[in-house]
């Protein structure tokens, strides 16, 4: 990439000596974090004031440390000196992806990539200069740990010319090899992805993304602007990553920290709502499609408050030598405007207390002027009082709700009449009953049954803001849990119809996004690919066409890449075909996933191992050749892909050709077809 004009090598020199300097004022400034720590310890404050600054030192330290290795700039833009813009003309700036200065009162050296003024370096064009004369990226060699001789080139954009050849080292970077987990898209941000990054944190936003459109990444640099803009609210509130599973979280755990944020909580919306017991049991599918089905939400607010009742007895609650009494009806209003009110179950049933008490306080007051809090505090545990309360709003839990409706025909029959039919009824039904709820046996659909129970007896806590990424295979029952946790908060919602894989999985984002309590969200398609080249995306189209998802086509920018499809005459074949395929795939860089059904999984690992191959699993980033069952591909990325026998893909599920898809558009650079069958497209 270093070009041979002497300007631009004695630039490139300049440019390495500059990275001395910054990586120079880095260390400086790692060290002087470390010596804050010492100096807090030392401040004179209350003990709290003391522990607040004493955390927040510690803390800015122990982030400092643990910045990743990398170089500290990849880009920097020149702005013209007759822009119009007071503030920046005839200013230069690097960035990258942390602020580095040698004394905060001083100009930073190298500019944070979320900073208002590196919108300029995402954005400025022929069109909409922005004030920018020249846009500078610089090429680095790859996995470099930020060692200045690894800045290996840079190329100049002259923002006002009207045409300008594509750049190499952005193309270079896009299309490098993806060997590992996840890498930050920081200097490949193309402007549509940009302007979702920066949206407002009280936005909403759904993006439509077509395979290889960096829908991810976006939702990933999102949360690190965001985290970014508004630290002191997003922390507060939280800023929670939710991903289909665990293998995919790994594959994308090191990209916040490389964009200099540590401790983001990341987690599956299994995880979120699974912490209250272990899946122990399975469904089968026509049961778990009932579970999840939104109507479940009413038949469980049905079975909870209809263990709500109405005392026929007046309540008497003895005060020393005094009995106070109030009548029949008295309570019953009181719990039936409670009911109207709608609070959450265990609310309204400190509501009931409060009000019942709030009357005998009256009649007290009355009689004998004000009381005091004791006294109040007083009735309010008084046993007439709690058995009261414990009669008419019993103290409930969501293991009891979900087991008494499961395991009771008549209990689920009552909650469900004009909701379920007979069918469906039958369908949830557990075939052997526990004894009570503490001996059951938890299916995965049970615990979004249970947390839509826990949910209607009190709030969970909420997030700032939530990234839910793969949105598309969530059901109706799961997207209220993760509303549940947004309530005062934002999403970013990220999905792609057509990857949809679940029996429940929305053929349109307007059936999906009012579960998620967010229906007038804005949807954004992306469907523009750097990475997946666009042999491969136009055998993906072919497929969507029989998809039955509200999506357009994607179209890909990269004219390389490579499709080979591979028919043997019959299935013993296949084994030696990928085997075949994989060798050759290794004379190539980067790394190589074999895609099977998951029943074929352990005979494909047996005939590549049985060739001297020693593939890995899934979990194990960094492998050159991994094995990968189809339904733990969704999100992972290969440079060369090795697609077995698609038919039975295809077969595997009812959506067995949402799958396919997926399968399919894995590979970034070559995709090899194995298969005996005719293919199912």
């Amino acid at each position: 990439m270093t070009s041979p004009d002497p300007a631009l090598h004695h630039a490139l020199t300049r440019e390495r000596a500059y990275h001395d300097t910054c990586r120079t004022a880095l260390a400086a400034m790692v060290e002087g974090a470390d010596e804050h720590v010492i100096t807090g310890e030392d401040v004179s404050a209350s003990g709290a004031d003391a522990e607040v600054l004493g955390h927040r030192l510690r803390s800015r330290a122990k982030h400092m440390r643990e910045l990743p290795e990398g170089p500290l700039f990849f880009g920097r833009l020149d702005f013209a000196p007759d822009s119009g813009d007071r503030e920046h003309a005839g200013q230069s700036y690097h960035l990258g992806r942390l602020r580095i200065t040698e004394h905060p009162a001083a100009p930073p050296l190298v500019v944070d990539w979320r900073a208002p003024v590196s919108r300029a370096f995402y954005q400025a064009s022929a069109r909409a200069p922005q004030g920018v004369a020249v846009r500078r990226r610089f090429g680095w060699a790859p996995g470099s740990r930020g060692d200045t001789a690894d800045l290996t080139g840079l190329e100049d954009e002259h923002i006002g010319a009207e045409q300008h050849a594509p750049s190499r080292i952005l193309t270079h970077e896009i299309e490098r090899p993806r060997l590992g987990p996840m890498r930050d898209i920081a200097a490949t941000i193309q402007p549509e992805q940009d302007d979702l990054v920066r949206a407002d944190l009280a936005t909403s936003v759904c993006v439509q993304g077509a395979p290889g459109t960096g829908k991810t990444a976006v939702g990933l640099h999102r949360a690190a602007y965001l985290l970014y803009t508004h630290p002191q609210r997003i922390r507060r509130g939280g800023l929670l990553i939710l991903g289909p599973n665990r293998t995919f979280l790994s594959y994308i755990a090191e990209v916040l920290p490389a964009l200099g944020e540590t401790g983001v909580r990341q987690s599956t919306v299994a995880d979120e709502i699974g912490a209250r017991h272990r899946v122990t049991a399975v469904d089968d599918e026509r049961t778990a499609v009932v579970k999840h089905d939104p109507r479940m939400a009413e038949v469980l607010r049905r079975a909870l408050y209809g263990r709500i009742g109405t005392a026929a007895d007046s309540l008497t609650v003895p005060d020393g030598s005094y009995r106070w009494r109030v009548p029949a009806d008295a309570l019953a209003r009181i719990v039936e405007d409670v009911r109207t009110e709608q609070p959450p179950y265990a609310v309204g049933r400190e509501r009931v207390r409060t009000r019942v008490v709030g009357r005998i306080q009256a009649q007290a007051e009355r009689r004998a002027g004000p009381r005091t809090h004791a006294w109040v505090r007083k009735i309010e545990r008084a046993r007439p009082v709690s058995a009261y309360v414990d009669a008419v709003w019993p103290r409930v839990r969501a293991e009891e709700v979900v087991a008494g409706l499961l395991a009771d025909p008549d209990a689920l029959a009552a909650a469900a009449e004009g909701v379920l039919d007979a069918d469906e009824q039958r369908a949830l039904l557990w075939t052997g009953p526990p004894r009570s709820y503490r001996s059951a046996r938890w299916s995965a659909a049970d615990l979004v049954l249970l947390d839509e129970v826990a949910g209607l007896i009190e709030h969970p806590e909420g997030y700032g803001h939530l990234v839910v990424d793969e949105a598309q295979d969530l059901s109706p029952m799961e997207c209220r849990a993760i509303a549940r946790r947004a309530v005062f908060g934002s999403l970013t919602v990220l999905g792609d119809l057509a990857q949809g894989t679940t029996p429940w999985a929305a053929r349109d984002w307007s059936e999906l996004l009012p579960h998620l309590g967010r229906p007038d969200a804005h949807v954004v398609p992306l469907t523009t690919g750097f990475r997946v080249p666009e042999a491969v995306v136009g055998l993906a189209n072919r497929l969507l066409e029989r998809l039955d998802v509200a999506v357009p086509a994607a179209r890909s920018l990269r004219r390389d890449g490579e499709l080979r499809m591979r028919r043997v005459g019959e299935a013993a074949e296949v084994a030696a075909a990928v085997a075949e395929a994989v060798r050759e795939a290794l004379a190539h860089e980067g790394s190589v996933g074999v895609i099977a059904a998951d029943a074929d999984v352990a005979a494909v690992r047996e005939a590549l191992s049985c060739a001297g191959l020693e593939p890995a699993g899934p979990d194990r980033l960094g492998a050159r050749v991994t094995v990968v069952p189809a339904t733990v591909a969704k999100g992972l990325e290969y440079d060369h892909v090795v697609a077995v026998e698609p038919a039975a893909i295809a077969e595997a599920e009812s959506r067995g050709l949402h799958r396919l898809y997926v399968v399919l558009t894995r590979a970034v650079s070559r995709l090899d077809v194995v298969h005996a069958r005719p293919l199912p497209w």
